[in-house]
């Protein structure tokens, strides 16, 4: 057998019992032993025919390699994964990234565990997803992903794994640390009306993000409540430029609504901008809440009122957490922490 891809350019269909076998997967993906060993540990010397092929053969089979199974069952890496679905430029651009890797490098100080980062943006998850199944990790963390990032259930499929977040997919064995985003969203929003604020619209973070959905729905909850009507809306991407680019939108509209809960703090910093662009101040003229308070909620202009979310004390518990499960524990599915209001002089 060749390390071609069978003939008619499918994974062939085989009998299967009990855990997959290597040789099981390349019958099924019509290629060598040699190839499909080739993949899951992550080389590049494989066709992307080919790499498909075992990729959707592995994913049938629910094929996990067996140096994966040992290593689970002795723990002998010593090593874990970080794997952060984003570009490279959000990564090192977004203050919340920077504090919840200095709390997993604090929560690991104390064990020998050693730390892997794979910042998966451009790799549409096969090349981590190979790594990590081929017994390279003990245990993975994952932190900021979206429902198009369905290569992290593979990761998941091998290794124990724990969540920055509520998971995307939620099931009853995922096992996540977060804030409750539904409350805090609904904590912004509910200061804003307690400030007698009536027109009040937001900016979201993606919705294709748990954490995005979320403080919407917040947001949303607490107008309702007050009998409030939902004012302007534009997604902002989490970021400094898409929170420009959403306040760009909202003054295109017509006049902007007297305050805004903006889901996170450097999306409210290219918010700022904007408006000051426009001969708008905050909060005269607009009154402004965000969210992290991230160091870019003092160092703006003015500076913000925001949500506080203990992104530091996040990492140590998701660290926490896997750590117990590899060592044979039973923490507790989801870890939720709490979010405190910071008011200062933007609203």
């Amino acid at each position: 057998m060749s390390d071609a891809v069978a003939g008619d350019g499918f994974v062939r269909e085989i009998p299967f019992r009990g855990a997959a076998t290597i040789e099981e997967v390349a019958a099924a993906a019509g290629v060598s032993r040699s190839t499909v060993s080739r993949v899951v540990n992550g080389s590049t010397a494989v066709s992307p025919a080919a790499l498909d092929a075992v990729n959707r053969a592995i994913a049938e089979l629910n094929y996990v390699p067996n140096r994966a199974a040992r290593s689970l069952a002795s723990r002998q890496t010593r090593a874990l994964a970080l794997v952060v679905p984003e570009d490279t430029t959000r990564f090192f651009g977004d203050p919340f990234f920077a504090s919840i890797v200095s709390g997993i490098n604090a929560g690991l100080r104390s064990s020998d565990y050693v730390l892997n980062l794979f910042i998966a943006s451009d790799d549409p998850g096969d090349k981590t997803t190979s790594y990590l199944r081929s017994g390279s990790v003990d245990g993975a963390l994952i932190a900021s992903h979206h429902t198009s990032d369905t290569f992290i259930d593979r990761i998941a499929a091998a290794v124990p794994v724990v969540y920055g977040g509520r998971p995307v997919r939620e099931r009853g064995t995922d096992y996540y640390v977060d804030v409750d985003n539904v409350r805090a969203g609904y904590d912004a929003t509910r200061y804003l009306i307690e400030q007698r604020y009536a027109d009040i619209g937001t900016i979201t973070g993606p919705l294709t993000m748990p954490g995005g959905v979320d403080r919407l729905t917040g947001f949303r909850q607490a107008l309702a409540e007050a009998g409030l009507p939902e004012g302007a809306l534009a997604d902002g991407g989490f970021t400094t430029d898409g929170g420009a680019t959403a306040m760009r939108r909202i003054l295109d509209a017509g006049p902007p609504p007297r305050a805004l809960f903006i889901a996170s703090d450097l999306m409210a910093q290219g918010a700022i901008s904007v408006l000051a662009g426009a001969g708008l101040k905050v909060p005269t003229d607009v009154a402004i809440i965000g969210f992290d308070d991230s160091p870019v909620a003092e160092t703006v202009s003015p500076p913000l009122t925001t949500i506080r979310q203990p992104s530091f004390e996040q990492g140590e518990q998701m660290v926490t957490v896997l750590l117990d499960l590899l060592a044979g524990g039973t923490p507790p599915h989801a870890t939720i922490l709490e979010t405190e209001l910071i008011v200062r002089e933007s609203s």
